[in-house]
């Protein structure tokens, strides 16, 4: 039996936007994905100025919030993944702020 192996080439991210309810990542491939900021509840809590405060990680594999300490990758986002973090971990960064 022969298995063909295919390699999947991730595009990497190259810039982020949010607004009030979307997360936007332009990709290297020319393509821009959006998803609802609500899949991501720390972005969605945060002020415009934190969700400004973004950086590029791995060489544009993830994007990191500092403030926030969120960190979503560009494998997840096109996989359709929202944030896997527990409501417990989620409330009590929530009453930390």
């Amino acid at each position: 039996m022969n298995i063909l192996a295919v390699e999947i080439e991730i595009p990497y991210a190259v810039d982020v936007s949010t607004t009030e309810d979307t997360l936007t990542v332009d990709l290297s491939d020319g393509r821009t994905i959006s998803v609802p900021l609500g899949w991501y509840p720390r972005l969605e809590h945060a002020s415009p100025e934190e969700r400004a405060n973004w950086r590029l990680i791995g060489k544009g594999q993830g994007i990191h919030w500092k403030d926030i300490d969120e960190d979503i990758s560009v494998e997840g986002l096109l996989s359709g993944k929202p944030s896997g973090e527990s409501q417990m971990s989620f409330k009590k960064w929530l009453q930390g702020r």
